[in-house]
């Protein structure tokens, strides 16, 4: 019975290697926050085009080079969902005057 003997790696989706993973968390954390930034701004007025699409676009490549680094489904799974956030925030804020709308005529 050799699977008797194999660790459960399959506990859950939050599985972690009991790791701290400091950079990575932080990461996730911002890339969360400019994306929730991001969609709620871009969703609540069109004049906050530039606070949409600025978070919207730097959430996009913190969480982009979070994905790169990151170790494990937990950071994988938060960092898509902000990924996911701050991509719709940005191309609404794109869509309602863009990175310069308004500020160089």
């Amino acid at each position: 019975m050799a699977q008797a003997l194999r660790p459960n790696t399959a506990g859950g989706l939050f599985a972690t290697d009991g790791k701290p993973h400091p950079l990575q968390d932080t990461l996730l954390a911002v890339t969360l926050v400019l994306g929730v930034t991001s969609f709620i701004s871009a969703l609540v007025d069109d004049d906050l085009h530039l606070l949409s699409s600025w978070t919207g676009l730097v959430g996009i490549l913190i969480g982009a080079y979070g994905q790169w680094i990151s170790e494990t489904t937990r950071e994988r799974f938060g960092l898509i969902l902000g990924l996911g956030a701050a991509g719709v925030g940005f191309f609404l804020g794109m869509a309602h005057g863009g990175l310069f709308g308004g500020l160089i005529d």
